[in-house]
């Protein structure tokens, strides 16, 4: 294959933790920082843009306690407690979800918060950044479950009900290496009337942080297509997010997808976090999934952000690096684009409604 011939294709990711870092940051703007270029770790607005990064799945997410207290304990009421308080979680979970309108509100016209694929190919077309709403984890809905309709009318599209935490919707997922996904108890009846609630709104139901029990309750409760945003496979990786072979002939059956996971704890055999990670690790992961899966199932769900990346893919602007080793590992041009961003379109087309 001539690859000086293939146009590089836009990207549109599954899963990245921007809104989260922004969150998290000590800049006196991260907002102004983000869109002028300025912001440390994976993104900014004119790398996506080089990179030809479309945007997707931007995660809202609460992160462990622990490492708020250590790192960032003025993000906290009291940083002598040893947890969250219901307020704090609900606080911030609504900031995130500001910084994101931050972005749309401050970028003159150059970021878009989207509800529809007509929206994102929309951007596709105009060098925006599309950014569709995601909850990772939803803790916050426990302590206000109206805030589910405040979310959605502020775009939010996309739900992972659990996280790696014990919460009202489940156990979460939480194991040492290697494990299988059969970590606890799957969906609680809150959790299940969650899942219900969500998929009656037309939002995607993210399973890449469900155990097993949980991932099979959600198979048995919606009709939608079943997508694990950022996961990978566990007979290359034995990691408990990680999908094993009948959870991926679930998710074809179902007409889902996977979005394939950088995060480098997640792609290799050993499971250590070690950034001496070769490309192909990534692509060997694709490989599997497509031929599990299929052409039309598989995608990106980087993780940017949020995750430790392998030393030749340090940032946003090395994903050409990625698709060019596709291209030696024989991956044709319909394909890297299928996985670049027209399969998400697909089961993002069948999902919202």
């Amino acid at each position: 294959m001539n690859t000086a011939t293939m146009t590089p294709p836009m990207i549109f990711d599954g899963h990245n933790d921007l809104l989260t870092r922004l969150w998290l940051s000590s800049a006196a703007d991260p907002v102004h920082d983000f869109i002028h270029g300025t912001l440390p770790g994976h993104l900014d607005l004119q790398r996506c843009q080089q990179a030809g990064w479309l945007g997707g799945l931007f995660s809202i997410f609460l992160p462990p306690y622990g490492y708020v207290k250590n790192n960032h304990p003025d993000k906290l009421t009291n940083p002598e407690n040893t947890d969250f308080t219901p307020q704090e979680i609900v606080d911030i979970y609504c900031a995130q979800l500001q910084l994101a309108h931050a972005l749309q509100a401050e970028s003159n016209g150059q970021i878009q918060i989207c509800t529809s694929v007509a929206q994102i190919i929309h951007c596709q077309k105009n060098n925006q950044l599309a950014i569709v709403l995601h909850v990772e984890g939803a803790e916050f809905l426990a302590i206000q479950p109206e805030l589910l309709d405040t979310f959605y009318a502020a775009g939010l599209r996309s739900i992972g009900p659990l996280w790696n935490r014990k919460s009202l919707f489940g156990d979460g997922l939480n194991a040492a290496f290697p494990h299988s996904p059969d970590t606890g108890s799957g969906l609680t009846d809150a959790g299940k009337d969650l899942v219900v609630t969500c998929a009656k709104k037309g939002m995607l139901i993210d399973v890449s942080h469900m155990n097993e029990r949980a991932f099979w309750d959600t198979l048995e409760i919606t009709n939608q297509p079943i997508v694990a945003t950022h996961s990978n496979a566990h007979a290359l990786c034995p990691q408990a997010r990680n999908l094993t072979d009948p959870q991926l002939s679930a998710i074809k059956e179902r007409g889902g997808m996977v979005g394939v996971n950088f995060d480098v704890a997640f792609l290799r055999a050993d499971g250590q976090r070690n950034i001496q990670t070769a490309l192909d690790v990534i692509i060997d992961h694709l490989a599997y999934l497509l031929e599990h899966l299929g052409d039309d199932h598989v995608g990106f769900g980087s993780d940017f952000d949020g995750c430790l990346l392998p030393e030749s893919l340090s940032d946003v602007r090395d994903m050409d690096k990625l698709l060019a080793r596709m291209q030696q590992r024989n991956f044709s041009e319909a394909l890297i684009n299928q996985i670049a961003s027209e399969n998400w379109f697909r089961v993002l087309e069948k999902i919202w409604h």
